[in-house]
């Protein structure tokens, strides 16, 4: 249900109606969204005091022909006029996530904990989540923090950096999102590599894939190209 629009300043609005039109107290009231003893007070000048008024057709609020029409009929009610101009939609920008003083400290273990039970997220699904930065999450990867030697995993629910029904949000949208990009690159005929090859540390060596073909054995066609894929 839509909320109808009052004026920008509707004691300024109702003290221009009070003293330029015939409008009945509570015509105005509905109008400017105040009681009709408001409206009252302000007729015998002893509510808004000091206020000057504010013209509601100059500002387009309303039309001369609505306030006509309402001046000859006291049971129609004033509405808000059509903006002139559509204005268009400001996208408020989203606030990073604040984190008290005294919890940045825990950052890093929860960091370490989303990477070792959640390797599917992305590091900007770290970073909503409890508000970290990029640079921060690449050198607990690469265990080149310069606390690494103390850093222990810890879950960001106990540490307080996030509740348990945002973090089971973020699981579900990581893993919607990873399963997707398995069905695309599953269309495009190649083989998506596995979350313990895309998180490894460089220099980490892997275990064998399940359809490697053993030591001197012909690779098949589907295994030469699913490798040279992945290489490329």
């Amino acid at each position: 249900m839509a909320v109808e629009q009052k004026p920008l300043m509707p004691k300024a609005t109702a003290v221009w109606l009070v003293d330029n039109t015939g409008l009945s107290f509570e015509q105005i009231a509905d109008f400017c969204g105040l009681h009709p003893l408001e409206v009252k007070g302000i007729a015998d000048e002893d509510v808004a005091k000091g206020i000057k008024g504010q013209d509601p057709v100059a500002t387009g609020q309303l039309t001369r022909e609505q306030i006509a029409e309402a001046e000859a009929n006291p049971k129609k009610r004033l509405k808000m006029a059509a903006p002139k101009h559509k204005m268009p939609t400001v996208r408020q920008k989203r606030a990073p996530r604040y984190t008290p003083v005294s919890k940045r400290q825990d950052k890093p273990d929860a960091v370490y904990w989303l990477i070792r039970n959640h390797p599917e997220f992305t590091d900007s699904d770290i970073i909503k989540l409890i508000g970290t930065t990029k640079a921060t999450i690449a050198k607990i990867r690469e265990r080149s923090h310069w606390n690494a030697a103390n850093i222990k995993a810890v879950d960001p629910v106990t540490l307080g950096l996030c509740s348990q029904l945002e973090l089971d949000l973020a699981v579900t949208r990581a893993s919607v999102k990873f399963e997707r990009a398995q069905k695309r690159a599953a269309k495009k005929g190649a083989a998506l590599k596995s979350i313990a090859e895309t998180t490894a540390a460089p220099g980490t060596e892997l275990p064998p894939r399940e359809d490697a073909p053993s030591e001197g054995e012909p690779a098949p066609d589907e295994y030469v190209q699913s490798s040279e894929l992945e290489q490329d």
